[in-house]
């Protein structure tokens, strides 16, 4: 059993070396026992706080959804515009296209929410690998459901705020939320698939025009 008050850092060393893991071995490959040396500590203390690997794959896909809202709600501000909420919005959940493959992978808050990190390459390959088992998990795809109706909820928000405040023309807040994350997951998997855009730029700037054309920009 764990040393008493080390639990929150213990489980959420076992969450981050789950993705880690994930990420470079894939859910198939990923074992007990490759956590355990990722997170450096034995299998006993991962199988203390998740019963199995089922278990731990679903909480950290949910840490790993939770991951982008915690940091998109550090970091606006109630006195920015609308504009530059989307902007702070679209920077995490489509973050500019980097080499970066460095990095551990750090879904925790506890040594502060700026202290959060995923590699972007890492970013790409997660979601590959938990789509792809979602698609015939109904526990993955209840933890898909839950994470992007809030993140929907969100993008509501400012653009809702942003048609009171006459800076944005959208009609349906509803369905322009929805378009708006659909696009940066599809965007998502096509960078996993290397899929270049014909200009070769960012696909990111596909994000940029659509918030444009809602700002009338």
């Amino acid at each position: 059993m764990p040393k008493v008050g080390m639990e929150p850092k213990r489980r959420a060393d076992v969450i981050n070396a789950t993705l880690m893991c994930i990420s470079r071995h894939g859910i198939d490959g990923m074992t007990l026992d490759k956590v355990a040396e990722y997170a450096n500590c034995s299998k006993g203390v991962v199988t203390y706080y998740f019963k199995n690997k089922d278990n731990l794959i679903i909480e950290a896909f949910r840490s790993f959804l939770a991951y982008y809202g915690l940091k998109i709600n550090s970091q606006i501000q109630n006195t920015m515009t609308p504009e530059a909420m989307i902007e702070v919005t679209l920077k995490n959940i489509l973050p500019p296209y980097s080499e970066d493959t460095q990095g551990s992978i750090n879904v925790s808050d506890l040594e502060g929410i700026e202290r959060m990190y995923i590699p972007h390459e890492a970013q790409a390959k997660l979601f590959l690998h938990f789509f792809s088992k979602a698609v015939l998990d109904p526990s993955l795809q209840e933890v898909v459901s839950a994470g992007y109706k809030e993140d929907i909820k969100g993008l509501v928000k400012i653009f809702d705020y942003g048609s009171m405040l006459g800076n944005m023309k959208v009609d349906d807040s509803n369905s322009a939320a929805y378009g708006l994350l659909a696009m940066v997951v599809g965007l998502s998997f096509f960078r996993v698939a290397n899929i270049q855009p014909m200009n070769g730029e960012d696909n990111r700037y596909i994000c940029e025009d659509y918030v444009k054309r809602l700002i009338g920009g």
